[in-house]
């Protein structure tokens, strides 16, 4: 087994929510979202925003990328997942709910038209990865939470550079 990888959760509805905002809340360096929607994480903490804030307050950088709603990726993945127009509408709440937080200093809030195999969440040395499996719906598909190695291990790096990669393609969202 990897040294990087902390736990393994079947399916990303195992995990408790609290594990993701433990990792945020104990964030020093930086927090990445990448998502398409994820509104669960509004819905089950009201107070993400106000936690975001507080990070980055605390000199944190904050940068999240949500879907773009009208991009064709986003569409597809609602008929792949045959969820019709719900993606994309989730993706306009997901917008809605971070919108607050444009233009605070330290948060950045982009929107992106990718193909997403995994949404990404990212705590300084910790990432929660939820996979993305043709079909299903993000909440039953497995996560794996890895922890940075510094035993030459590749699979952290390989994700928090796809991170990267999909935030220079996305586009700032502005006022």
């Amino acid at each position: 087994m990897s040294p990087e990888l902390v736990a393994l959760y079947e399916q990303r509805a195992d995990m408790p929510v609290s594990v993701l905002i433990d990792l945020m809340a104990r964030a020093r360096k930086g927090i990445d979202i990448l998502v398409y929607a994820a509104v669960f994480l509004h819905e089950a903490y009201p107070r993400l925003n106000g936690l975001l804030r507080e990070r980055a307050a605390e000199g944190c950088t904050v940068r999240i990328a949500v879907g773009d709603a009208d991009s064709e990726n986003v569409q597809q993945r609602g008929r792949e997942e045959r969820f019709g127009h719900g993606i994309e509408s989730r993706c306009r709440l997901a917008l809605m709910h971070y919108q607050p937080l444009s233009g605070v200093p330290g948060i950045e809030l982009r929107t992106h038209g990718t193909t997403l195999y995994n949404s990404l969440y990212r705590a300084d040395d910790q990432l929660l990865v939820n996979a993305h499996v043709w079909g299903v719906n993000a909440y039953a598909a497995p996560v794996w939470h890895l922890r940075q190695s510094n035993d030459n291990g590749n699979l952290f790096k390989t994700y928090a550079d796809s991170f990267d990669a999909v935030w220079e393609t996305a586009r700032p969202v502005t006022g």
